[in-house]
């Protein structure tokens, strides 16, 4: 018998000062929902989502951790359990985002992108795991459409996010079937921020759908996912269909 869709009630999306994770945490904000805002540095902008998550009835946890200390990381979840009453969705939005030259990469840059958007995922996900088997919950990562199509200059980032949709994947498996793990990969929703007008036109280009994504089009998909009982161990790609051609996205 199929289960009926219900929508997570203890969620905790890391990264929700900023950006995607910012869209995150408002899209699965509803009235019977804890929602857990992690930030590191960025406390302004949780305050903002904060702000966001409560005007659609939510409770909401501000969390701060950093995510580069794996044992901060470990805290971070045990806090966040106590704190929502439990876990439904651990929503892994966290990351680093490097650009770096093939000449200029060192032993520093490797482990930074390494360790953040792989190891850490791991930590948190681990910590979390027996908490999500107790409540039937879900993880959903977010990777990246560079998992099918690499790009030039991001080579740790590359990496790092396709070691990560193996972990989802790897995880679907041993923790089935109390816990569904998936991924959202993002295309261009948002470009570095120091890219100009005239880049941003020609990015577009190269999208079959003819524009730039945006952080809530990354958000649905997380909710789609979250709440998709007989889904688990799935990469959605939102990217406007830029793998189909298999071009680089930023040179």
């Amino acid at each position: 018998m199929s289960q009926s869709p219900q929508r997570p009630r203890r969620i905790l999306v890391t990264g929700a000062g900023v950006r995607v994770g910012q869209a995150i945490a408002v899209e699965l904000a509803h009235p019977l929902a804890a929602v857990g805002v992690h930030y590191g540095k960025s406390a302004e902008g949780a305050q903002e989502t904060q702000r966001l998550v409560a005007a659609l009835g939510s409770k909401v946890e501000l969390l701060q951790a950093d995510l580069r200390d794996r044992t901060a990381a470990r805290r971070l979840i045990d806090e966040a359990i106590e704190r929502l009453g439990g876990l439904d969705l651990l929503v892994l939005s966290a990351a680093s985002f490097e650009r770096i030259a093939f000449d200029d990469l060192d032993d520093a840059a490797w482990d930074r992108s390494l360790s953040l958007n792989c190891s850490v995922q791991f930590a948190l996900a681990h910590q979390a795991a027996p908490a999500l088997k107790k409540s039937h919950g879900s993880i959903v990562f977010i990777t990246c459409s560079s998992t099918l199509t690499p790009m030039r200059n991001y080579l740790p980032y590359v990496v790092s996010k396709a070691a990560t949709k193996q972990l989802m994947r790897t995880l679907a498996l041993e923790l089935a079937p109390e816990v569904r793990v998936n991924a959202v990969a993002p295309g261009t929703v948002l470009p570095p921020p120091n890219y100009s007008d005239e880049e941003r036109s020609r990015l577009a280009a190269r999208i079959p759908l003819g524009h730039l994504g945006d952080p809530s089009d990354v958000a649905r998909a997380v909710r789609f996912l979250a709440e998709s009982p007989f889904i688990t161990g799935h990469e959605l790609v939102v990217d406007g269909g830029r793998t189909v051609d298999g071009f680089e996205r930023f040179g």
